[in-house]
């Protein structure tokens, strides 16, 4: 099995689930027990600033520096926070996923959002998507979504509405030309 750890799914347009329809998610872990990834396209509406004043880890620098909403990251666990940044090893709870990006589940990251001593760039995220053994496997035979390696501008440069459309483009081809019907010789 080879590993999409560092990838981005891109959910094919045939893909008429009501969470996951035209999403792209980008997998954090992928290995012989399952998947984790954190959608990187769904805002909840509400901004990282509001989220910090509900956690009571505002001041008056990252109230007025911050401009970014918060994510759904997935169905599972969306009582948890995710923050998906740039490289910077300083905090408690972080786990180096490429030589481009960090997951870190500690508030320390969240308390220095709008300092200087923040991530260069970050997602922050509620919830994730989670894939039980070789069952990320099996959507990818069935043609549920596509894969291409995590692209950084996408990420943290592109609107979030226009991100699958931006994945879709990097393919290369027309996706709505593709058959949602797997085939096997």
């Amino acid at each position: 099995m080879d590993s999409l750890q560092n990838h981005l799914l891109i959910a094919m347009p045939s893909l008429k689930d009501t969470f996951f329809e035209r999403s792209v998610i980008y997998l954090c872990e992928h290995n012989e027990q399952g998947a984790m990834g954190l959608m990187i396209n769904r805002p909840i509406g509400v901004d990282v600033n509001e989220l910090l004043r509900q956690m009571e880890l505002d001041d008056f620098h990252t109230i007025e520096s911050i401009n970014s909403k918060v994510l759904v990251g997935g169905p599972v666990g969306q009582e948890k926070g995710f923050v998906l940044h740039t490289p910077q090893p300083q905090w408690s709870n972080s786990q180096q996923i490429s030589d481009d990006l960090m997951l870190t589940t500690s508030r320390d990251v969240l308390t220095s959002l709008g300092s200087k001593e923040a991530p260069e760039q970050f997602i922050v995220a509620l919830g994730y998507a989670g894939w039980g053994r070789h069952q990320l496997e099996q959507e990818l035979a069935d043609n549920t979504w596509l894969s291409i390696p995590a692209n950084i501008d996408l990420m943290f440069n592109t609107d979030h509405e226009s991100r699958w459309q931006k994945a879709t483009e990097s393919l290369g081809f027309d996706i709505w030309q593709l058959s949602s019907q797997a085939g096997h010789a």
